[in-house]
């Protein structure tokens, strides 16, 4: 990946991640963001929406808006090439929480974590 998208990512700057629903109409959503230097990552519950559009078709685009300036931001299109859940997902909730808010996350737990791993196909950085 693009070191200047790498560099959107691991701060605390917001998202949009798009899907695509059955009918091929995208649906997008704010979210928290990171990366493990080869994918970006993204944090949600299994019984969202979003989880179930990328197990169906796994494309989606990410765009990473910086905090300090929203004219730059990073457009990433890729797939979905992981999920992971369990311990590991609950446990990067809680650092993307201390990134974005600095405590651990709060909220409810309607469904279990899971981790989605999108893979560039495609970065443009504006």
């Amino acid at each position: 990946m693009d070191e200047k998208t790498i560099k959107l990512a691991e701060g605390p700057n917001y998202a949009a991640l798009s899907t695509l629903l059955a009918d091929g109409t995208p649906q997008t959503h704010v979210m928290w963001v990171d990366t493990d230097g080869d994918h970006i990552l993204v944090n949600t519950e299994k019984h969202r929406a979003k989880v179930a559009n990328v197990k169906r078709d796994p494309r989606a685009t990410i765009t990473i808006i910086d905090a300090e300036n929203p004219f730059r931001y990073a457009e990433v299109r890729g797939k979905v090439v992981e999920s992971v859940d369990g311990p590991e997902a609950r446990e990067h909730i809680d650092k993307l929480s201390r990134k974005y808010t600095g405590n651990d996350y709060g909220a409810e737990v309607q469904s279990e974590r899971v981790i989605l791993k999108i893979s560039p196909d495609r970065e443009v950085f504006h």
